[in-house]
């Protein structure tokens, strides 16, 4: 066990040297993250200031720039409860599904005019021009409602069609109520964590809470308010073909048609269809860009389901004005000159550079299904998140140095290549995360201290394993392999039976749970390699270089 060929050695000392090349840029934490970020902004497509330029300069890009993430705790930022208003949806599906109703029914002569009646949200009432042919639009309606397959509704399907007081009532059927709130929920966890990640922040806490609210924690944000304003967005991009113009918001739109308000014309409103021809769900990128007039504005594209309704609608209707609404307003109603094939576009208005960067982040999270309301809301300052680094760093310096004397007084040189290996095992450690981009928090801390106590164990037992062996009249050489050699299982045990409690710690636990579970594991697997192959090579090399007759633990 003590034969190391070269090739061995060089890769025990390369593996360390990456451990502390990848553990720098924490130690320049602040230039580094700096210099992160502001690579990021630019390629998002903000520009290159004096400012971002200088924090870029401020660490070389050929050096490692991975940083442990820092958790809530630990780094302040804003913690928000948010409630999703699932009804919203409910509406919004019973305007889809009406459109596609009124076609069928006009299909069939004897069912006369169909026209749609006042109703709650989630249901829809259609009164048709001869009552007597009722029960043959009951059955045009039970024909485009879809089966919904669920563990609880083998068989229901996803509307109820009834008849009441001569008018046609459709309702969503319970199972796809449920159905539709766990999508609705789904979009919104993905949406909330897109908008997350477009701001560049690191390491966030997105998770569902109960039925119908989101926890959201962001490390390093200013406050709740400036999350919210992130989140509150909801960028709802829709094109529509335009029917006229009023400066009456009161006035009659016409069936199928709403009025909306212009963005940059004050007083004046446009009345256009209500079914979108396409929406910015059929969006695949969107970017900030300049006009041809040097104006900033936004460059889209669409999927090939949306190119596809685009080009055709912009084909029918060439001389025509469409409407591009954004959020409930018209931002922009050019006619349409030529057809618009290549499922390519630009939204021209009256936007700073700024503003279109941030509208074209928004288009690229998507809009949210439904609107949330803030029911609970806390900034965690920064200072909190000092206090705890600081006690962190204490107790972590003062366990180190606890360690270090202890294993000098006790075993001499070879508690000085236990210390080396020691040092080196935190830098693997921080490395470790930093590359794997994981959060540290307070139980992460307290992981790395309980990591340090146990790092000595094996070199513990393998030096006093040395020692019994010496005392059996051994040579040097002979007792140092005979020590590694018969350690090495009890070393293995019992570093691989804490493995799995720490596993399963990461695996059936949550937040801190997890983060104490993360660098405790990390810390098992580098304090291993350190106690058998670091410290090893020191004793080769010892060995090899002093040729010494005895040795003294």
């Amino acid at each position: 066990m003590l034969d190391f060929p070269l090739w061995k050695k060089l890769g025990i000392l390369l593996i360390c040297l990456l451990g502390v090349v990848f553990t720098m840029p924490n130690g320049f934490y602040g230039t580094v993250e700096q210099a992160n970020d502001a690579r990021a902004q630019i390629e998002l497509g903000e520009p290159v200031t004096p400012e971002r330029q200088a924090a870029i300069d401020g660490w070389p890009s050929f050096l490692p720039s991975g940083l442990v993430n820092l958790g809530l705790d630990l780094r302040g930022g804003a913690h928000v409860l948010l409630e999703v208003k699932l009804a919203d949806v409910y509406s919004e599906r019973m305007d889809g599904f009406w459109p596609d109703l009124r076609d069928a029914l006009r299909e069939n002569d004897a069912i006369g005019t169909v026209r749609r009646v006042d109703s709650a949200d989630d249901e829809l009432k259609v009164r048709i021009g001869n009552p007597e042919a009722l029960n043959q639009a009951l059955t045009i309606a039970n024909e485009l409602t879809q089966p919904v397959v669920t563990l609880s509704g083998i068989g229901a399907r996803d509307y109820d069609v009834t008849l009441e007081e001569n008018l046609l009532v459709v309702r969503m059927s319970e199972v796809e109520k449920l159905a539709t709130d766990d999508r609705t929920m789904e979009q919104t966890l993905e949406i909330v964590r897109r908008r997350v990640d477009e701001t560049g922040t690191r390491e966030p806490t997105i998770q569902r809470q109960g039925s119908e609210r989101v926890l959201v924690q962001v490390p390093g944000i200013g406050s709740a308010r400036e999350l919210l304003e992130i989140l509150g967005q909801t960028a709802k991009l829709t094109f529509h073909h335009v029917e006229g113009r009023t400066s009456d918001p009161e006035g009659r739109a016409g069936p199928g048609n709403i009025i909306v308000p212009a963005q940059d014309e004050p007083g004046t409103y446009y009345i256009v269809e209500k079914r979108a021809i396409v929406s910015g769900e059929d969006l695949v990128d969107a970017q900030p860009g300049f006009d041809q007039n040097g104006q900033a504005s936004v460059n889209f594209r669409f999927n090939p389901a949306g190119a596809r309704k685009f080009g055709e609608h912009t084909q029918e209707h060439v001389g025509e004005p469409f409407a591009t609404v954004l959020d409930g307003e018209v931002i922009t109603a050019p006619v349409i000159r030529e057809p618009i094939l290549g499922g390519n576009g630009q939204i021209t208005g009256n936007f700073s550079v700024e503003g279109a960067t941030s509208l074209s982040i928004l288009l690229r999270a998507g809009a949210l299904p439904a609107e949330i309301i803030p029911l609970e809301q806390r900034t965690i300052g920064p200072e909190l998140g000092a206090d705890s680094i600081e006690a962190g760093k204490l107790a972590c310096l003062v366990a180190f140095a606890a360690v270090l004397v202890f294993m000098v007084l006790c075993y001499g040189l070879f508690g000085v290549f236990a210390d080396i290996a020691l040092i080196l095992n935190v830098a693997l450690i921080f490395a470790l995360l930093s590359v794997i981009g994981a959060t540290l928090t307070l139980p992460g801390i307290a992981g790395i201290v309980l990591t340090i106590g146990m790092a000595v164990d094996a070199n513990v037992l393998i030096f006093e394993r040395i020692r019994e062996e010496l005392k059996r009249a051994k040579g040097p050489a002979r007792a140092i392999e005979l020590g590694y050699e018969k350690a090495f299982s009890a070393i293995l045990d019992a570093n691989i039976t804490t493995f799995i409690a720490a596993a399963i710690l990461f695996l059936m636990g949550s937040g801190p749970v997890k983060g104490f579970a993360v660098t405790l594991g990390l810390g098992i697997m580098t304090s291993v390699f350190t106690a058998i192959f670091v410290t090893r090579l020191f004793v080769v090399i010892y060995l090899e270089t002093r040729k010494p007759k005895t040795v003294e633990i």
